[in-house]
């Protein structure tokens, strides 16, 4: 098994990179060349391997998937993850409740995102109209009390985290967050595991949004999913679940057994 980074990606996460060596007999690979021609030669370097693919780049890995190479995840669901409009398209089909998203201003004060942003990059709060508009979505802000991600390993929520900001509305650990560990209630793992399924993923975040009036509502879907908050505040070693949950997908000839939206 091969686990796929680029190289500065590689070096920022070595620590659990090492967790993937240990618990999923993952070999290290990087790659920086995203060309139409580089991928190629990636696809022939993976061809009939599995890979962990720790990119975000959905073109990429729909050519290695369609060259014979076993993506966890699937090319579906980086290209999915990766497009926060498409995200949001996925959650009103399969009826989740979600932040409400544009792609022109709903109205001012709003939340502009890239459509392609993770880590909270590039997001800011525009009070008027700020110009360009492509690439971006635009969200109301939406008062609540916490910013949960649920971390999901196959069809099994593996944990969740409640961050918040220090000096920003931006709850992001990679921006300075604080993390605590959360129990997900009933209905939030129910609705967490919708997504999953629907996906047909392998390992996963879904974040979320508590309103203050007990309610939960859909954010944003991350894969890759960074798991620095996970090892903050949990015992468990994500890398092993992923570890034991891939033996087993193995065994069952890497079907995915659970249809259920």
């Amino acid at each position: 098994m091969i686990a796929l980074y680029t190289a500065s990606e590689a070096e920022r996460n070595a620590g659990f990179i090492e967790e993937l060596r240990k618990h999923c007999g993952a070999e290290l690979v990087t790659w920086d060349d995203w060309s139409e021609s580089g991928v190629g030669k990636l696809a022939e370097q993976l061809h009939g391997e599995t890979v962990l693919f720790r990119v975000r780049h959905p073109f990429a890995a729909r050519i290695l998937e369609d060259a014979g190479v076993r993506l966890v995840n699937r090319a579906e669901v980086n290209r999915v993850a990766n497009d926060k409009w498409t995200s949001f398209e996925l959650m009103q089909l399969i009826g989740l409740p979600a932040v409400p998203t544009f792609r022109e201003p709903p109205g001012f004060p709003c939340v502009a995102k890239p459509r392609g942003g993770h880590g909270g990059e590039g997001v800011e709060i525009w009070e008027s109209p700020q110009g360009e508009t492509a690439g971006l979505v635009f969200q109301p802000f939406v008062e609540h009390t916490a910013d949960v991600r649920a971390y999901v390993i196959g069809d099994e929520a593996a944990g969740a985290v409640k961050r918040s900001g220090v000096e920003s509305f931006k709850a992001n650990i990679a921006l300075g967050g604080q993390a605590e560990k959360f129990v997900l209630s009933a209905a939030q793992e129910r609705d967490v595991l919708r997504v999953a399924r629907a996906l047909k993923s392998d390992y996963i975040g879904v974040d979320f949004l508590l309103l203050p009036d007990g309610r939960h509502v859909f954010n944003e879907i991350e894969d890759p999913v960074g798991a620095r908050a996970f090892y903050k505040t949990h015992e468990v070693n994500i890398a092993e679940l992923l570890g034991r949950y891939l033996r087993d997908k193995e065994a069952r000839g890497w079907r995915w057994t659970d249809d259920r939206l």
